[in-house]
């Protein structure tokens, strides 16, 4: 049984950074090479894509709206897929969610991914 496992949501300024992680594990051992995604949804609107990486961290990809602020990166130390967010923005307020797939292809629809977790919470406000 795969668990996907986000954490490191919270309530931030506009302008400030916020690190969130996942951990993905299979039969309770992580597992550091499932291809992985962020997607969110924002208040009343519809899951949309984030970010992601590929099963080998050498392929990454961004939404338009946060590539130059958002880097997704694996860190093997934690054997976690982490989201790095730069100059976070009003906007970029809602729910969080890690996704990952033994292997993806295509990897900004939400349907090539099997495994979801529960979410986190980004809130960023003044």
């Amino acid at each position: 049984q795969v668990q996907v496992v986000e954490s490191g949501g919270g309530l931030v300024q506009p302008g400030d950074s916020l690190r969130l992680s996942c951990v993905v594990s299979a039969s309770g051992r992580t597992v550091a090479n499932y291809a992985t995604a962020w997607f969110r949804q924002l208040l009343g609107k519809e899951r949309e894509f984030v970010a992601s990486i590929n099963f080998n961290g050498e392929r990454e990809l961004y939404d338009e709206a946060v590539k130059d602020r958002f880097t997704v990166f694996r860190d093997n130390a934690k054997n976690s897929v982490d989201l790095q967010m730069n100059s976070l923005k009003a906007d970029d307020t809602g729910t969080y969610y890690c996704a990952a797939v033994e292997f993806a292809s295509n990897f900004e629809d939400p349907p090539s991914y099997r495994y979801w977790g529960q979410g986190t919470q980004v809130t960023v406000s003044s």
